[in-house]
């Protein structure tokens, strides 16, 4: 099948087709009688050189759209059911598994949220970013060596030449999560997915590589996924948000839009529970009640026990992903809803 014949439909700016698109993906894990729906439906795209955030709290099937992206799903328990992911025009579902992976690492990458854990602990840093060169470009161990030296020093980490010998529990938190950025940008692939990458490090270490990653992308052109739960976290360097609730993407919107405008319940939940600096002393918001069970989601809206504007139709009826248009009924780019009421909360 030829990229004509396969290319998505979400045209980037340019009148190019998208770097990545999801379409009506579905994964579930099996485990003896019972069935977990983790993602149940998901679209979103994202373009060369555009930092698309993928929000939701823990659960709602984030990291197991990243995974069933880049191939790597437990399988079993865990399991495909529907769908297609298209990487540069082609759907990448239908390759064979010695195609999907030479795909990884060489042109799309991820950058995991447990650094620590991630990297090996008996092999040094040097040799774990050399590996990369040798497996893939047939590098010897000294060009391999001289190579992860150069990403090091590119990731901004002091004395590259005397640490790449180190190992991981040698750098701190915030230099393994660089030494992560490197692995991932070793072979310039055209995507990125960072899933929760400033997990566990302190408020300015977390800016610091959030600046280093939205640089990067400038600098490589890359398509960048960033998954988080922080709304804080991406709002100086995401174009565009998807948040996802339940396995599924309840709200999209260009990220300025987003914050001023929420056109989601969930949204504007997450959006009020974040700290603010004019609200010093007042207790701090959160969302009533908990996550859905997914092996029992509720339903009608998989948000509905939580929501304080939910009617019967919430109850019952699933919402589709509709656009959001503006007060003179136009569709306002990049925004959709997955809400029966969605302009109640636009006007909030």
């Amino acid at each position: 099948m030829t990229s004509l014949e396969t290319a998505p439909a979400n045209a980037g700016p340019d009148g190019t087709a998208p770097l990545l698109e999801v379409r009506d993906l579905h994964v579930e894990f099996k485990v003896r009688d019972s069935v977990t729906k983790a993602v149940n439906g998901v679209n979103y795209s994202v373009n060369a050189g555009e930092t698309l955030a993928v929000l939701g709290e823990s659960g709602s099937g984030k990291s197991v759209t990243a995974q069933a992206i880049m191939g790597i799903l437990d399988s079993p328990p865990g399991r495909i059911t529907k769908g297609q992911i298209f990487f540069q025009g082609q759907d990448i579902l239908s390759l064979p598994e010695n195609e999907r992976r030479k795909l990884r690492g060489a042109r799309m990458a991820m950058i995991f949220q447990d650094a620590l854990s991630s990297l090996n602990p008996v092999l040094s840093v040097g040799f774990q970013l050399g590996e990369m060169f040798r497996a893939h470009q047939g590098l010897t161990r000294k060009e391999a060596k001289a190579k992860a030296i150069e990403l090091m020093d590119r990731v901004r980490i002091p004395a590259a030449r005397q640490r790449v010998n180190d190992y991981p529990h040698q750098f701190s938190g915030g230099m393994r999560q660089r030494i992560m950025i490197a692995m991932a940008l070793a072979l310039e692939p055209d995507l990125i997915i960072a899933d929760e990458p400033t997990t566990a490090l302190d408020v300015t270490v977390q800016a610091q590589v959030m600046d280093l990653l939205a640089e990067l992308q400038r600098e490589y052109n890359m398509g960048l996924i960033l998954i988080t739960h922080d709304l804080g976290v991406v709002a100086d360097v995401a174009d565009k948000i998807a948040v996802m609730y339940a396995g599924r993407i309840v709200e999209t919107a260009p990220v300025h839009e987003l914050y001023k405008r929420p056109a989601h319940p969930y949204t504007r939940g997450l959006l009020d529970s974040i700290p603010r600096l004019d609200q010093k002393g007042q207790e701090l918001y959160a969302i009533k009640g908990l996550p859905p069970n997914l092996q029992q989601i509720p339903p009608g809206c998989a948000f509905n026990p939580r929501c304080a504007q939910a009617r019967d139709i919430c109850r019952t009826d699933v919402p589709a992903l509709v656009p959001v248009t503006g007060e003179d009924g136009t569709e306002l780019p990049g925004r959709a809803s997955a809400c029966h009421f969605w302009k109640e909360t636009l006007r909030g």
